[in-house]
């Protein structure tokens, strides 16, 4: 079976020290119930990376793209439900408009200070690209984050 390609984008406040997140508390059959994360989800067949980066923020956030970077990539294989492979492109959104909704299907939206991202309940193993999505290096990272029976083996990128 092909890995599943996705997005995942961390949405800045306008002041930068807020970011944009989804507490996965509407379903509790979800694999994510409980956890926060960024927002993204599955490409389509007729898009292409950063169109499906902006469609995903706009569906489940209301908000705008207006300017991103991509910060890296992560293959996960094994994470997903049977385990399946995932590979994500992970955005850092900058600039937007519009106004975020109050949640969506899967959970509610939460701006959360950055200082607090460590402290929520999220996967253990996003601590790990988390400071690359962040930090002050411009350059792409590439990682790689093997998983078996829903548990992270080990980590490792490089950066281009």
């Amino acid at each position: 079976m092909a890995a599943i390609i996705a997005t995942l984008g961390y949405i800045l406040s306008p002041d930068g020290t807020q970011i944009l997140m989804i507490h996965r508390n509407k379903r509790p059959d979800d694999m994510h119930y409980g956890k926060y994360n960024g927002l993204g989800g599955k490409i389509q067949p007729d898009e292409d990376i950063a169109t499906c980066m902006r469609r995903e923020i706009e569906e489940e956030s209301g908000l705008i793209v207006d300017h991103m970077d991509l910060r890296g990539t992560i293959f996960w294989p094994g994470f997903g439900k049977g385990g399946v492979d995932w590979f994500g492109f992970i955005f850092l959104v900058d600039r937007w408009h519009g106004e975020a909704h109050t949640g969506n299907a899967e959970g509610t939206l939460e701006w959360v200070p950055r200082s607090a991202l460590a402290d929520l309940p999220m996967w253990p193993s996003d601590q790990n690209f988390l400071p690359l999505v962040f930090d002050e290096d411009p350059r792409t990272f590439h990682g790689i984050m093997p998983w078996q029976d829903g548990d992270m083996v080990s980590w490792n990128y490089v950066r281009d």
